[in-house]
């Protein structure tokens, strides 16, 4: 799997937003993670587009993007279904 990039976005800050002035994002090598993680992350990859909550406009979401031999793949899912090990790799930075 290589190398997950990760980024938390939206929450009252906007984290990620074009006018945000907080970032939040990291990196993870995913051989660090365990198995169960490994998994976790590769049925969220498998399972496509995943919809946002419809109620609460400060809900976190996060971009997870890897490398695949067809160029990058991204996704955004909401905060609850990140493992815990690969969202703790997250920092917070002012910009």
């Amino acid at each position: 799997m290589g190398i997950l990039y990760v980024e938390k976005l939206g929450g009252l800050a906007g984290f990620g937003g074009t006018r945000a002035r907080i970032r939040s994002r990291g990196q993870i090598d995913s051989a660090a993670l365990s198995a169960t993680d490994q998994k976790a992350i590769d049925l969220l990859f498998e399972a496509g587009p995943h919809p946002t909550p419809s109620r609460g406009a400060d809900y976190f979401r996060f971009r997870i993007s890897r490398a695949a031999a067809s160029g990058t793949e991204s996704i955004e899912v909401p905060e609850s279904s990140v493992p815990a090990a690969l969202a703790s790799c997250v920092k917070d930075e002012f910009v």
